[in-house]
């Protein structure tokens, strides 16, 4: 799996677990809901700031977009 591929998947969980939807957190990170959708389709590769954002309204810590859970 690559690292996009994790960061994708670890965002979709963590946003998922969390009960917002891609519209609901973009929204709250000052994001357009388009990249948010982006992001988990991977379609975009985020910068450590914009992770650092969603991770702030995720209430994670940024690493967390980047643990493999097989």
């Amino acid at each position: 799996m690559t690292l996009r591929e994790i960061v994708a998947k670890n965002l979709r969980q963590l946003r998922q677990a969390k009960g917002l939807s891609q519209e609901e957190l973009a929204h709250r990170a000052g994001l357009d809901r388009n990249y948010i959708g982006n992001l988990e389709r991977m379609q975009n590769s985020p910068t450590v700031d914009t992770l650092e954002r969603i991770a702030s309204e995720l209430d994670c810590d940024p690493a967390a977009f980047f643990s493999r859970s097989e």
